[in-house]
């Protein structure tokens, strides 16, 4: 690993997925949405800003063409607690929406409530078709009836940090997905 991530790595209880993981299931996912979206029109939307990592990687292994941008959406109150609303922070302004399929890439879903409310939210405003694709997937935390079109990885309940997850805007630079000690987080 290299040095300058050795401060953050030491708050790392346990590396839950490594960069070789992390780089097949990325291209795993590729290949997935190559087949799907080979005669559409896609865009791939980024939910700033766990998931610009995952869908730089993503996007480099597609062999299809897209389009790329972005949204800024906050369910979170303080670090590590949801609450339960929505926010969107910077919204996605196109006149050209019915003409896209969008893919939504989200680094994490856990209660759903985003992503159910990007979808719906997405849809409403006239985008010819609205899928999801998230990196991680914590099935027991939902809240929820939703599930993402695209899952790379199923997770434990665990509060995970690295590939973009944060806490408190730190461990984004980590090249693997680690389980934060919970000293770090409930301090």
């Amino acid at each position: 690993m290299k040095e300058h991530h050795d401060v953050w790595d030491r708050d790392v209880e346990q590396v839950l997925i490594s960069e070789t993981q992390l780089d097949e299931t990325v291209s795993r996912m590729a290949a997935q949405i190559d087949a799907d979206y080979k005669d559409k029109n896609l865009l791939l939307l980024c939910i700033l800003k766990g998931s610009l990592v995952f869908m730089g990687d993503l996007m480099k292994k597609l062999s299809i063409p897209c389009e790329i941008d972005c949204m800024k959406v906050s369910s979170y109150g303080n670090g590590s607690v949801t609450s339960g609303r929505i926010n969107i922070l910077l919204d996605l302004h196109r006149q050209d929406l019915s003409e896209k399929d969008i893919l939504i890439i989200e680094d994490i879903i856990d209660s759903g409530r985003t992503l159910s409310y990007l979808v719906s939210y997405l849809q409403i405003n006239g985008a010819r078709s609205v899928r999801s694709a998230a990196l991680l997937d914590k099935p027991s935390r939902r809240e929820v009836d939703y599930n993402p079109d695209y899952v790379g990885q199923e997770i434990p309940d665990a509060f995970v940090v690295g590939y973009g997850l944060d806490y408190a805007e730190k461990y984004r630079s980590l090249p693997y997905v680690g389980i934060l000690k919970p000293e770090i987080y409930t301090e």
